[in-house]
C-alpha cells in the first residue's frame, strides 16, 4: 500500500513537473520570438569616431557566411504627447527595407500602413502608446527631444510634430508602450547626426548560436568596431529563462531518480 501510494504521488510530480516545464518552454520561445523579431542578433557599434561609414562596414559584413541582413539604425529617447497626454518613447530610426526584415513588426500592423515609409514624414507607434495617448493612425503627435539644436547658452529641446503612419501590436506590453519607429533619413535630421547611424543591427540564420559569428563579424567591420550580442542586450530575460530551465530540469532528474529508488 505504501509502494502504491509513493508510485501513485510521483507520478503526479513527475506529470506536473513536465506540464509546467512544457509551460515554461512555451513562454521561453514566445519572448525569444518577440526578442529576437525587432532586434537584430549582433549588435555592431563605432569606437572613438562618428559612424559614417556604415555602409562600407555593412558590404564587408554582409560578406560574411550566415548573415542574412543587416538594419542600420539610430536610437534616441524622448517625451510623447498628444492633446490629452504626454510620456517617454523610444525612437528606432530605419529604412522600409528594415522593417520589411522585421516581420514581427511589418506582419503586425493594426491600423494604417507601412508602405512607402522612406517616402513619408510620418511614424509608427506601438498600440499601447497609441491607447495612452488616445490617438490612432492619420492623428498628429508631438516629439520632444533634450539632443536639439546647440544654442549659446546651451542644447534647446527639439519640438517637431509627426502624422501617425501606422499602428503597430507586437503582443509585448514593453515594446507596444514605448516604441516609435522613424525613417531612417527623417531621424538623421531629428537628432542632428548627419549622414550617421548609432549601431549596425546585424541578423543571422541561427540566434541560438550567435556566439560562432560575433568574431567574423568583428573581423570583417575592422580594427574601429565594437560587437555585442542580443544575449548580452537583454540579459535580464536571457539569465533568467535559462537558470529556470536548469533548474526544472534538475529537480525532474531528482524526482525520476527517487522514483527509480522507490520502486
Amino acid at each position: 500500500v505504501i509502494a502504491g501510494f509513493s508510485f501513485v504521488g510521483i507520478m503526479l510530480g513527475v506529470a506536473t513537473l513536465i506540464i509546467v516545464m512544457a509551460v515554461m518552454n512555451g513562454f521561453r520561445k514566445d519572448v525569444f520570438s518577440k526578442i529576437l523579431g525587432l532586434n537584430g542578433h549582433v549588435i555592431v557599434m563605432k569606437i572613438g569616431e562618428p559612424f559614417t561609414d556604415y555602409r562600407d562596414v555593412s558590404k564587408e559584413i554582409a560578406r560574411v557566411p550566415g548573415v542574412l541582413g543587416i538594419i542600420p539604425l539610430i536610437e534616441g529617447q524622448v517625451m510623447v504627447s498628444s492633446a490629452v497626454q504626454a510620456t517617454g518613447g523610444l525612437v528606432r530610426g530605419v529604412d522600409e527595407a528594415s522593417l520589411r526584415a522585421l516581420p514581427l513588426v511589418w506582419n503586425n500592423v493594426r491600423t494604417g500602413s507601412l508602405e512607402g515609409f522612406d517616402k513619408q514624414r510620418s511614424i509608427a507607434i506601438g498600440q499601447r502608446l497609441a491607447n495612452q495617448l488616445r490617438v490612432t493612425a492619420g492623428d498628429t503627435i508631438t516629439l520632444v527631444s533634450p539632443r536639439g539644436a546647440k544654442k549659446p547658452f546651451g542644447t534647446a529641446p527639439r519640438s517637431k510634430p509627426y502624422v501617425i503612419s501606422a499602428v503597430f501590436e507586437l503582443g509585448m506590453s514593453e515594446y507596444d508602450r514605448m516604441m516609435v519607429f522613424m525613417p531612417l533619413e527623417e531621424a538623421q535630421r531629428y537628432f542632428s547626426k548627419g549622414d550617421e547611424v548609432d549601431v549596425l543591427e546585424v541578423l543571422v540564420d541561427n540566434p541560438e548560436g550567435v556566439g560562432k559569428y560575433t568574431e567574423e563579424i568583428r573581423r570583417a567591420g575592422g580594427p574601429t568596431i565594437q560587437v555585442n550580442d542580443w544575449r548580452h542586450r537583454n540579459e535580464t530575460f536571457f539569465t533568467v529563462l535559462e537558470v529556470e530551465r536548469n533548474v526544472m530540469f534538475i529537480i525532474l532528474s531528482l524526482i525520476v531518480l527517487v522514483a527509480a529508488l522507490n520502486i
